[in-house]
């Protein structure tokens, strides 16, 4: 099959011939209708994630059918379509499975990094961490959700019942869950990089009501946050955007370092949290709310071999919600 790898040198993934992986007694071999770009793929690709498999096929927003089950797999059937998140194992005994935190896990694997993901035509994944998908989505359209979805609701929930909500970064993340805001009667607030009219103004169109720079000021104190730029000096400036007692959530999984701050920043019971990946209650959840709430997803489809281009568009900035690729 064809797919695009990251070596053990380079920033640039080669297409290559690779073998047709085999599924294990409780994975499923799925053959790949769509795959979406996320701005995790480029933390991989920019290495700056440690411990991950090497060479790995990056990619774990996957949607495809089912082509093969291993011997052990309950619950899904040939030819059945399916999501592939980013949390592809756990260990499913430690403290951390056993209450409801199996994305703390110390021993979860991750798709696109230890296990090879999406930028193939085939993938296998273990059937229990793969979700049926809404029959409202077609393929690509479906598979944002899978990550960019999920990490936002998950990042929503964190902000409690904040009523006015910055978000700063509005990428793939924040074109979702800004739709999901609004949904719940939040009010939303686009803080983008300085300059970028396209992003600002494509955040009022989804009901955004105010957008600016990362460096202005919000015309009112909110009551949260959410941070999906990986960018640390963002954290002082949404400090500074929360009233007191708001919070502040950090929804990357990797940030430059954040700059030292005045202690008056955080005084006030402010909060400063992280999202670390997801759980499969947080698929289950999201996947039915979002057809119910009648999300949309903005995508522009490319090819498997353009998968280079669409990660330096990504890194530019230059994409209106999310790059999906198609094999």
């Amino acid at each position: 099959m064809r797919a695009m790898q990251l070596g053990a040198s380079g920033s640039r993934l080669k297409q290559v011939e690779i073998p047709v992986p085999e599924p294990d007694s409780n994975q499923v071999l799925i053959k790949v209708h769509a795959c979406g770009v996320c701005r995790t793929d480029l933390h991989v690709i920019d290495r700056e994630l440690s411990g991950g498999k090497s060479p790995i096929v990056p990619g774990h927003e996957i949607v495809g059918v089912v082509a093969q089950t291993g011997c052990d797999v309950v619950g899904l059937t040939l030819g059945q379509r399916v999501g592939v998140p980013w949390l592809a194992d756990t260990c499913g005994h430690c403290k951390f499975c056993l209450s409801q935190r199996e994305n703390l896990c110390a021993a979860a694997r991750f798709t696109g990094f230890h296990i090879d993901g999406g930028y193939a035509e085939y993938v296998v994944a273990d059937a229990r961490f793969c979700f049926p998908l809404p029959d409202v989505y077609d393929d690509a359209h479906a598979a944002p959700l899978l990550c960019a979805g999920l990490i936002g609701y998950r990042a929503l929930q964190k902000s409690g019942d904040a009523k006015r909500l910055g978000i700063y970064g509005f990428g793939a993340a924040a074109h979702i869950v800004t739709q999901l805001a609004l949904y719940q009667s939040r009010e939303v607030f686009a803080f983008t990089r300085p300059g970028d009219e396209a992003g600002q103004s494509f955040a009022l169109e989804l009901g955004a009501v105010w957008a600016g720079g990362s460096i202005e000021t919000a015309p009112v104190p909110l009551d949260a946050a959410i941070i999906f730029a990986p960018v640390g000096s963002l954290v002082p400036a949404a400090l500074r955007a929360v009233a007191k007692g708001g919070r502040v959530v950090c929804a990357g999984i990797h940030m430059s370092d954040i700059p030292s701050f005045p202690y008056d920043l955080l005084w006030g019971e402010r909060h400063i949290l992280s999202v670390a990946n997801l759980t499969r209650a947080d698929g289950t959840a999201f996947l039915e709310l979002a057809g119910r709430a009648g999300i949309r997803t903005e995508i522009e489809c490319l090819s498997l071999t353009s998968a280079n281009d669409a990660l330096e568009r990504l890194k530019r900035g230059d994409v209106r919600g999310a790059f999906v690729l198609k094999p």
